[in-house]
This record gives C-alpha cells, sequence and structure tokens, in this order.
C-alpha cells in the first residue's frame, strides 16, 4: 500500500510517497496545494494521504531544516530505487555522495561512474529522478557553473533557490567570492 503525505518548507509545499518502510517519490513545491495534489494523483493513483510513520516523519523533518538552510545530508533516508533502470541507480548513487554545498557537473558524475562521455545520459537520468531532495539532483550542474535543466516546477529557478539555500559553490577553485552563494531571482 502506497501513502503520502504534504508538508510545508521554507520553498513551499513538498510531498513524500511511502511503501513499506521506504520512501519511493518525493514532490518539490508545485504552484499551489491543489496542483501538488494532482500531480500525486497522476504520479501514485493507490496512493492514500496517511499520517507519516516515523522514518518518514524523520525524513520530514531533515528535508525541512535542509531547506532552511541547516547542513542536512539526507543519504541515511531509507529510498526505494527497485524499479529504477540500472545506468540511473548508478547515476543517482553518486549524486548521494554530494554533500550539501558541494557541486559535481554531469561530465564528472559520468566519470565517477566510468562513462565518460554519458553527461547527456546522466541529465536525462537526473531529470527521471523519483525523489528530488533526497536524491540531491539540484547539485549537479552543467560544465563551467552552468545550471542545467531541472525538472520540477519553476524548473532552474527552484534548482537555484535550493543551492542557494546550501550556499553551493560551483566550482572546487577558490575565487574571489567564495563567501557569496548562488543567487536566485526574488520573487
Amino acid at each position: 500500500m502506497q501513502s503520502f503525505c504534504l508538508f510545508d518548507t521554507a520553498i513551499g509545499s513538498c510531498a513524500l510517497v511511502w511503501q513499506g518502510e521506504r520512501i519511493i517519490a518525493a514532490q518539490l513545491p508545485e504552484r499551489d496545494e491543489g496542483v501538488a495534489r494532482k500531480r500525486l494523483a497522476r504520479r501514485f493513483p493507490e496512493a492514500g494521504e496517511a499520517e507519516p510513520a516515523a522514518f518518514v516523519r524523520e525524513a520530514i523533518a531533515d528535508i525541512v531544516a535542509l531547506l532552511a538552510g541547516e547542513r542536512r545530508d539526507l543519504a541515511h533516508l531509507p529510498i526505494d530505487l527497485g524499479g529504477t533502470p540500472e545506468f540511473n541507480r548508478r547515476v543517482y548513487a553518486v549524486a548521494l555522495a554530494i554533500p550539501p554545498g558541494e557541486t559535481l557537473t554531469y561530465g564528472e558524475v559520468a566519470a565517477r561512474i566510468g562513462e565518460p562521455g554519458a553527461a547527456r545520459a546522466v541529465g536525462v537520468a537526473l531529470g527521471q529522478n523519483p525523489i528530488p531532495i533526497i536524491v540531491p539532483c539540484h547539485r549537479v550542474l552543467a560544465a563551467g557553473g552552468r545550471t542545467g535543466g531541472f525538472s520540477a516546477d519553476g524548473g532552474v529557478e527552484t534548482k537555484l533557490r535550493i543551492l542557494t539555500i546550501e550556499k553551493a559553490r560551483t566550482s572546487a577553485e577558490p575565487s574571489l567570492f567564495d563567501s557569496l552563494p548562488l543567487e536566485a531571482r526574488r520573487r
């Protein structure tokens, strides 16, 4: 049986979907709660809204803290990627290892999974990520510090908002502006 719950964060109302003792999906904020519920219903028609189990409450607390600016690593949360293609699982394993405030490029992820030259395929896999924020696809950028794409509502702006909250750097090389995080356009 699949269950879901919506919860508020600094960037809006998010959702988690779980089955058994594992999180199977996360949803970043939509324009409003009605849109979020419709998207959940399309993606998980069998899921019912429920009070979160203890492990889901822990995940919610960690996500809320991360999106409020606390340095939280979500890689310990119990997720299920069982129905995910093997290539995507390898990409997600690399993404899970990127700490908050750090980034990699699509090409660097491709190299780490032993497939240099597969940067575009890495981007496609990240676009299919069923558990964004927990599997931090927002921490993967295009070459040269460019943002690349982002499939959540709000697109690249949402990606930049999350990276700004995390005070992420786009390069390991020090610069004159090290203390300045990425900045999303103010709303």
